[in-house]
């Protein structure tokens, strides 16, 4: 869960040695990635899946509180991840956790960033002059 710091936590995802045949399928990948908002505690607004020729698949699930996004190369068994999320209702680790799974990734690499700094963004408002 994020602080009160903040506005948003994005992760960024490195996944290696995935099922080849879960990366090619843009349906299991649209389901993973929707069933993953939902343990986040995240809430869905739309999604879009696209298979490329002769394989790979990018998708979006846009979540009220931000994004999940996936982009697949699975003639290497690899895929990467953008988990933001904004707000302090949403665990972007149960929905990275559940992916790492789903997609049976052997190896996993992580940036995690912290968006938004509140103290920042007030330094740069303009005062309030009557």
């Amino acid at each position: 869960m994020m602080t009160n710091t903040t506005l948003g936590h994005h992760v960024l995802v490195e996944m290696y040695r995935c099922d080849e045949k879960a990366l090619n399928d843009p349906k299991f990948l649209e389901k993973v990635l929707c069933e993953a908002a939902g343990l986040a505690g995240a809430t869905i607004v739309t999604q879009a899946f696209h298979q490329f020729n002769p394989h790979g698949v990018s998708g979006v699930v846009v979540i009220s509180e931000s994004h999940l996004t996936i982009h697949t190369w699975p003639e290497h068994g690899y895929a990467s991840l953008d988990l933001y999320t904004c707000g302090n209702s949403t665990d972007t680790h149960k929905a990275f956790n559940y992916i790492r799974s789903e997609l049976g990734a052997r190896h996993t690499s992580t940036v995690e960033l912290r968006r938004g700094n509140l103290e920042e963004i007030e330094s740069w408002q303009e005062p309030n002059i009557c």
